[in-house]
């Protein structure tokens, strides 16, 4: 068995999620390297979409920022945020990475603050960013994060990012396009998803090394559980070495 980190299981995992010819709105960090390695492994036309304006790049390494000219080396367009955005407002964008303090059980993120009053807050994040544009457009967002109880919560002290909102058909009467939202939930102990109908958070697949009990204790909320949970498969020899070789040699992210 392959000897590999939290870290690279999470990229490993999300990257197979982009399937080849697919679009994908990222950021740097985690996001960028899971698909830098879907694009040189299992989805080589994968075209992936910077904030700040790089469109379908051939990424030479990892960019330290969404605004780093390596970001439109070799791509399609060297544009800017507005033509990003617009872009996935016209329904062109598949897939979205996203993360915040808070999500709850309903995929709501919260990166404003923690606390009960805006103006007072017992902690001022850094807020939306594109997020919510994101979020709000993509046809699927994906969420990679440590999984623990404060920060899985029954609700969200502030909603950055909409999820599924109230669950249900909630977000769908509230004006966003019908369909897109909430995909997949990425975590060091688990796979989760969300339930058709209600729109909850369920479990999909536990990591090797865990059970579904120490996925329940690390959430605030209760988890529902497919029918049919499995192992999530471990990062392959091919994908370790192109992570650690190609995408990330510098231990910039897996390193953490």
């Amino acid at each position: 068995m392959a000897d590999y980190n939290t870290m690279e299981l999470m990229i490993c995992v999300a990257a197979r999620e982009l399937e080849d010819g697919a679009s994908v709105g990222v950021g740097t960090g985690a996001p960028c390297a899971a698909a830098m390695l879907s694009q040189k492994t299992n989805s080589p036309n994968l075209m992936i979409m910077f904030e700040a304006g790089g469109a379908a790049p051939l990424l030479p390494e990892m960019p330290i920022s969404v605004g780093d000219s390596r970001t439109t080396w070799k791509a399609v367009m060297a544009s800017g945020m507005c033509e990003i955005m617009e872009t996935a407002c016209r329904g062109m964008i598949d897939y979205t990475f996203l993360g915040g303090a808070q999500i709850d059980m309903h995929g709501n993120l919260n990166s404003t603050l923690i606390g009960e009053d805006y103006n007072r807050p017992k902690v001022r994040l850094p807020g939306s960013g594109g997020a919510n544009d994101f979020a709000s457009f993509c046809w699927r967002m994906m969420v990679m994060t440590p999984q623990d109880s404060k920060r899985f919560v029954e609700k969200v002290d502030f909603i950055t990012t909409p999820g599924w909102l109230e669950g249900g058909d909630s977000r769908a009467k509230s004006g966003l396009p019908l369909g897109a939202g909430p995909y997949k939930i990425i975590t060091n102990m688990a796979v989760m998803d969300f339930e058709p109908e209600s729109k909850r958070m369920r479990i999909i697949s536990i990591n090797p090394g865990y059970s579904k009990k120490d996925v329940a204790e690390n959430c605030g909320f209760e988890l529902l559980e497919a029918s049919d949970i499995k192992e999530t498969k471990p990062p392959t020899e091919n994908e370790l070495r192109v992570l650690r070789e190609e995408v990330d040699p510098y231990r910039y992210v897996i390193g953490r």
